[in-house]
């Protein structure tokens, strides 16, 4: 499946053109191309990386199965992106990503995905929001595929900010369940995690870009990064910030834990205190052998006003100290 635009001179002129028409395209200097490409095959590769002058090294990164970090390579003739766009699940705040590639050359931008994974519509609806800006050329391009992807971090990291805040809540509660309370907190640190690794690493594309490593970016488009740099450190200081929430709302937690332990073992033990009153004043009174009322009404009455009078002065003593 391929997607494609054709840019002249700052103007849309076609969509949705075969790939394989590209190629005859580039030889007017004044046409911007962008094509995407989902889950290429290693021979549609091939052909894109003897049209391009693609440098191999990049092409087999695309082919790679495993995961790579997110990151901007410069080569003699086009530049290498991998970066994710990443989305978190409103009810249980478990983010998945999934990794988007680009090859970027003066007049070019090639996206790669896997499994139909990018919201493709968001990212052209990203674009035709600012033309003004399509004569810039790849540039334009690249700043609207990275302003899409920044901009879906932040709105990941202000979705489990909202879990984070409901969290802290549910600490302070009366009732509470606390495996489901640790489970939670564990899922949330672990999504905070995942999209600090994937959004960090962002600072330093950006950052590159704004230093005009790339042909393509002209100065017209330097505020627009920065802009893009600012949401960047935006995501990467408000991710810092709640995993440090996150591991005191777990401090907070086992401290409230072990507050509401010693209140339970201060009750108990004053409860325990009073029981043995009566267990040790009937115990003596039962032993077998004579003593001060034995076989008397009086014994009787003595051992039960010993146990009423003793048993209340403790339950007083521990209610005032708030044992009770």
């Amino acid at each position: 499946m391929t997607r494609s635009r054709l840019y002249r001179s700052g103007v849309l002129e076609l969509q949705d053109f075969p790939a394989a028409e590209a190629a005859h395209h580039l030889g007017d200097p004044s046409v911007t191309l962008w094509l995407d490409l989902d889950a290429p095959a290693p021979q549609d590769l091939a052909v894109l990386a003897a049209a391009l002058g693609l440098h191999p090294l990049a092409v087999a990164s695309v082919l790679d199965d495993d995961h790579q970090r997110p990151k901007l390579v410069h080569y003699d003739r086009h530049s290498f992106l991998a970066a994710y766009a990443v989305r978190v699940n409103a009810d249980d705040g478990v983010l998945t990503a999934s990794e988007i590639d680009a090859f970027v050359t003066d007049r070019v931008l090639i996206t790669m995905h896997r499994n139909n994974t990018a919201d493709i519509d968001a990212l052209t609806a990203r674009w035709d929001s600012t033309p003004e800006l399509a004569k810039s050329g790849a540039g334009f391009l690249l700043h609207g595929l990275l302003d899409h992807l920044v901009d879906g971090h932040l709105d990941a990291i202000q979705l489990l900010d909202e879990r984070i805040e409901e969290l802290e809540d549910l600490v302070f509660a009366d009732h509470v369940d606390h495996t489901d309370l640790q489970r939670r907190s564990l899922r949330l640190r672990k999504s905070l995690s995942r999209l600090r690794h994937l959004a960090v690493p962002m600072r330093e594309i950006v950052g590159s870009l704004m230093r005009r490593e790339i042909r393509s970016v002209d100065d017209s488009l330097q505020p627009y990064f920065q802009d893009v740099y600012d949401h960047v450190l935006r995501v990467t200081e408000w991710t810092e910030s709640l995993r440090d929430l996150l591991a005191t709302i777990r401090e907070t937690q086992l401290t409230i834990q072990g507050n509401r332990l010693n209140t339970i073992m201060k009750k108990v033990t004053s409860w325990a205190a009073i029981i043995a009153v009566p267990t040790a004043i009937t115990g003596f009174y039962g032993q077998n052998i004579p003593y001060p009322g034995f076989g008397q009404a009086s014994g009787v009455w003595v051992s039960t006003l010993a146990i009423l009078v003793i048993s209340t002065t403790l339950y007083v003593l521990f209610k005032r100290r708030d044992w009770l």
